[in-house]
C-alpha cells in the first residue's frame, strides 16, 4: 500500500487521503470515520499522529475508485488494512464523501521527507546519443508519472538533461533550468525511427508550464510503433542558465544585469542546497517572509524562474526551511505561472492575526545537473557526512587525479561550499588538521589558498592558488576536512533591540567583582583601587534568534562546564 495527500487548498500536513491499491489510486469514504482512522493514516504518511480529520470532500473530490468505506480503527493499528472495513473496493459512496486528514506537523524520525509516490511509466526512450553542453553524452529516457503529474528523466553516464518528445514540438518545452537549443540531428535518428514506440504527439507548450504534463498533447493509441510516420523523434538540449555559467564573460554579463536592475527584491534563505530556501521579499526597505496560505507550484515556479532557476520542484509550507524574522509581507499569493515576477501575482496584504512565522513559505527549484559532486569526496570519516576533503583535478586522459586541500586558512565558509558541492547540507565544522582521518592512499596536496565567499557551488569557483601551490605544511595531517549536517542552527542578533536599549552607566567597583573575575571588564580595571571608585559601562539588552532547523548547542560538552558562583 502507498499513501499520499492531495487536494486544494491545503498545507503539506493535510489533505484528501489517497491510497494506491491494486495498481490504482483511490480515495476513502468518510462514513463512520474517526480520529483513530486519521492516526493510522497519518503514520502511513510519515507523521507522528493526527490532530483532526475532514469529511464531505473538504479538499476537493477525488477521481477513480473509492477503495475503503466504513473504516473503523482503534488508532494503534500498524496498517489501515488491519482496521475493520467493508472490503477493498466495496463502497456505496460518491466522491462527495471523500475523507481527509490533518496530521500533526512532526515527522516520524527517519521517514522520507515527502509523501509524493513515484509510480513511473515509460514515456519515451531514445536509442541515440544526446550531446550535452558540458562535454558528456548519454542515452536518456523520460518517465511520466501519471499519478503525481510529473515527468522525470532517467539520467545515466553523466546526466545530460534531454527532453524526449515527439514530432511537432518546438523549443518552448517546460522544465529546463536554461534555454532549449532546439531539435538535434534528425537525420541521425531517421534510421532508428521504426525501432521507437511513440506515446505523445502534437505537444504544445507556452514555455511557462510547471512541468510537461500541463502542456496540451495527444496520446497515440493502439500500435504506437507505426505512429509518427511523417515526423521524427524530437530532442532538446538544455544549456545551463546564467547562474550556472562557468565562463568569465557570462559572469561579467550577469553582474552588469544586476547593476542595471538594482537590488533584488526576492531571495532564498535557510536552504542547504542551491535553488532551495525560505522565500523572502523586500518591501518598504525591509526584508520579510510570505505566508503559506494557498502556496502552490505555480507561485513557487514564478519565484524560481525570477531567481534564475528552472521551474519549482516543490512548494513547501509550514516553515520547512526554518522560520524567518521580521514582518510577514504577503499572504494568499496566487500566480498563474506566466508572470515574470512574484510582484506581478495577485496577493493579499497580511494582518497580524492571519499568519505566524511557523507558516513561512519555501521552495525547492529545479536546477541543471552540473556534475560538481563527482569532483569532490570525503575519506576517513565515521559517517558519510564527515572526512578529509579530496578533490579531482585534470589528469592523463579521462582519469582525474585525486588530491588533498591545504588546511591553511580553511574555515567555515570553505566548509560550507564543500558540503554544498557534496550534496550533504550545511557545514558544522571546517577542520585544518585531519590526522585522525588518515585512512586514504591519497597523499598529494593539489589545492591551496582556498578562500570562499560561501555562496559558490564548487570549491573550484572559490579563489585559490591554482597550479602555483603554496602550503607551509604539506603533510597529510594538515589536509582540510569537514563535518556536514542536513540541518543547522542559524543565529541572528536582534540588532534594533541593541540600538533601542543601549545606555551608559557608571557602576561602583564593589558591584563588579563577578564581572572582573569573568574578564568582562577592560584590562585597565586591574589597575583600579578596588573596591573604591567606579567603571563606566555601555549596557544593552540582547536577543538572539535561531532561524535554523537544528538546536544551537555550545561546542563544549557538559563534562567541561565549570560552576561559577556569580551565576
Amino acid at each position: 500500500l502507498r499513501f499520499r495527500l492531495a487536494g486544494y487548498p491545503r498545507k503539506h500536513n493535510e489533505g484528501r487521503v489517497e491510497v494506491f491499491y491494486n495498481d490504482e489510486w483511490g480515495t476513502i469514504c468518510d462514513d463512520d470515520f474517526t480520529l483513530g482512522n486519521a492516526h493510522v493514516l497519518c503514520r502511513h504518511l510519515g507523521f507522528v499522529a493526527a490532530t483532526g480529520w475532514a469529511h464531505s470532500a473538504k479538499y476537493g473530490k477525488g477521481v477513480g475508485r473509492i477503495w475503503l468505506d466504513n473504516v473503523n480503527c482503534a488508532g494503534n493499528e500498524k496498517d489501515i488494512g488491519d482496521c475493520k472495513h467493508r472490503g477493498w473496493g466495496n463502497s456505496d459512496c460518491s466522491h462527495e464523501e471523500d475523507a481527509g486528514v490533518v496530521c500533526k506537523d512532526e515527522r516520524i524520525p527517519g521517514f522520507k521527507d515527502s509523501n509524493v509516490i513515484e509510480v513511473r511509466k515509460l514515456l519515451a526512450r531514445v536509442g541515440s546519443w544526446c550531446p550535452a553542453p558540458w562535454g558528456h553524452s548519454t542515452v536518456v529516457a523520460w518517465y511520466l508519472d501519471e499519478d503525481t503529474d510529473t515527468a522525470t528523466p532517467d539520467r545515466s553516464n553523466g546526466g545530460c538533461w534531454c527532453l524526449i518528445l515527439v514530432a511537432g514540438d518546438t523549443s518552448s518545452a517546460a522544465g529546463c533550468a536554461g534555454r532549449g537549443s532546439g531539435l538535434l540531428s534528425p537525420h541521425r535518428l531517421f534510421t532508428e525511427r521504426q525501432q521507437l514506440n511513440y506515446r505523445l504527439h502534437s505537444v504544445s507548450c507556452t514555455g511557462t508550464e510547471v512541468h510537461l504534463s500541463l502542456c496540451s498533447f495527444e496520446f497515440y493509441r493502439g500500435n504506437s510503433s507505426a505512429a509518427c510516420g511523417s515526423g521524427m523523434p524530437a530532442v532538446v538540449s538544455c544549456v545551463p542558465g546564467p547562474l550556472f555559467a562557468t565562463g568569465n564573460a557570462h559572469k561579467k554579463k550577469q553582474r552588469q544585469q544586476q547593476q542595471q536592475q538594482g537590488q533584488p527584491r526576492i531571495r532564498l534563505k535557510g536552504g542547504a542546497r542551491v535553488g532551495e530556501g525560505r522565500v523572502e521579499v523586500l518591501r518598504s526597505s525591509e526584508w520579510g517572509t510570505i505566508c503559506d496560505d494557498r502556496w502552490n507550484l505555480q507561485s513557487a515556479s514564478v519565484v524560481c524562474r525570477e531567481l534564475g532557476f528552472g521551474s519549482a520542484k516543490e512548494a513547501l509550507t509550514g516553515a520547512r526551511m526554518g522560520q524567518g524574522t521580521g514582518p510577514i509581507h504577503l499572504n494568499e499569493v496566487q500566480c498563474r505561472g506566466t508572470e515574470k515576477s512574484l510582484w506581478n501575482c495577485p496577493f493579499r496584504n497580511i494582518t497580524q492575526e492571519d499568519c505566524k512565522h511557523t507558516e513561512d513559505a519555501a521552495v525547492r527549484c529545479n536546477i541543471p545537473y552540473m556534475g560538481y559532486e563527482t569532483l569532490i569526496r570525503l575519506s576517513g570519516g565515521r559517517s558519510r557526512f564527515e572526512g578529509r576533503v579530496e578533490v579531482a583535478v585534470g589528469g592523463d586522459g579521462d582519469q582525474p587525479r585525486w588530491g588533498l586541500v591545504c588546511g591553511e586558512g580553511w574555515g567555515t565558509l570553505e566548509a560550507m561550499v564543500a558540503c554544498r558541492q557534496l550534496g550533504l547540507g550545511f557545514a558544522n565544522h571546517g577542520l585544518q588538521e585531519t590526522w585522525y582521518w588518515d585512512a586514504s592512499n591519497v597523499t598529494e596536496m593539489v589545492m591551496s589558498g582556498v578562500k570562499c565567499a560561501g555562496h559558490e557551488m564548487s570549491l573550484s569557483h572559490c579563489q585559490h592558488h591554482g597550479a602555483s601551490l603554496s602550503c607551509r605544511n604539506t603533510g597529510t595531517r594538515f589536509a582540510a576536512g569537514v563535518i556536514c549536517s542536513e540541518t543547522a542552527s542559524d543565529l541572528l542578533l536582534h540588532a534594533p533591540l541593541v540600538q533601542e536599549t543601549a545606555y551608559i552607566e557608571d557602576r561602583p567597583l564593589h558591584m563588579l567583582y563577578c564581572a572582573a573575575e569573568e574578564n568582562c571588564l577592560a584590562s585597565s580595571a586591574r589597575l583600579a583601587n578596588w573596591p573604591y571608585g567606579h567603571r563606566r559601562l555601555l549596557r544593552f539588552s540582547s536577543q538572539i534568534h535561531n532561524r535554523g532547523r537544528a538546536d544551537f548547542r555550545p561546542k563544549a560538552g557538559r563534562h567541561s562546564w565549570v560552576w561559577h558562583e556569580c551565576h
